[in-house]
């Protein structure tokens, strides 16, 4: 491929409460994905632990810099030679009570080169299926959009409720953003409802690609995740998809075509308002 063709894909699982399952489950389809070709790998929000209750996920939380889970995602890219988009592991926050849900990319030879803390917590209540969410209970949310360099174009980062905020998205573009790679956890009733809805108007609206990890299956917390892991161009169009269950999806990521659609349809030229 030129430097202007590169295959991405996005890494689909239904992670559970044991961490060692999970860590190898995600090795394991990471390895395929990069044996078909991809040089980029997008895993899925919570890839490494979704617990019986939201809180769970605090007992695992890392100093920044320094852990297993970081361990494992920088040995991961540096051994298969990739850029690896690390999900969402649970970092230490400010108050001692919750942790950051973050996500870290890291390059081929293992650096760390973007932490992304998320921005939009999940406090929703689901009427008709009967679930409640407040994930700022468990989760301190973070303050700064992240957009990164990479052999891929700029890469946006941006985790599952983030995705319904456009303004963020907005304000990545102002920073050069080109690709969106965003791991998420959608649930079944949301997801059905607006996923694939949001994810091609985000790719749209931004002439952008989007790199779309989901969880996808049954919890042992009783939850559903909706799956449909994608790529979508920046025309809209959605390149591959999975539905349900672990699995992998990639697309190529063609920079040329990005930069000639947004020369021959210069919406982001048009734009009369900005975000601050």
């Amino acid at each position: 491929m030129t430097l202007s063709h590169r295959l991405a894909a996005a890494i689909q699982m239904a992670s559970g409460p044991n961490v060692s399952a999970n860590l190898l489950k995600a090795e394991q389809l990471v390895e395929k994905a990069v044996k078909k070709g991809a040089g980029l790998v997008v895993l899925p929000e919570n890839f490494a632990f979704m617990g019986k209750k939201e809180r769970d996920v605090c007992a695992l939380a890392e100093p920044d810099q320094n852990g297993p889970l970081q361990t494992f995602l920088s040995q991961l890219a540096k051994r298969l030679g990739i850029w690896l988009v690390g999900g969402t592991i649970p970092l230490e926050a400010d108050d001692n009570t919750r942790v950051r849900s973050v996500c870290l990319v890291f390059d081929d030879q293992g650096k760390r080169v973007a932490r992304y803390d998320k921005m939009h917590l999940f406090d929703v209540n689901l009427v008709d299926a009967n679930e409640r969410y407040k994930e700022s209970n468990s989760i301190e949310p973070g303050h700064h959009v992240v957009v990164v360099d990479s052999p891929f174009g700029k890469l946006g980062i941006a985790i599952c409720y983030d995705l319904r905020f456009p303004e963020l998205f907005r304000a990545m573009l102002d920073q050069g953003m080109e690709v969106i790679c965003l791991p998420a956890a959608f649930t079944a009733i949301t997801g059905k409802a607006h996923w694939e809805t949001l994810l091609r108007a985000r790719a749209i609206e931004n002439l952008s690609y989007v790199i779309a990890a989901a969880q996808g299956g049954f919890h042992i917390s009783g939850r559903e995740t909706h799956g449909h892991s994608m790529v979508v161009d920046p025309w809209g169009t959605i390149l591959n998809q999975i539905t349900t269950n672990a699995g992998s999806v990639s697309g190529v990521i063609d920079l040329d075509f990005l930069t000639n659609t947004r020369r021959n349809f210069p919406t982001i030229q048009h734009r009369r308002l900005h975000c601050s």
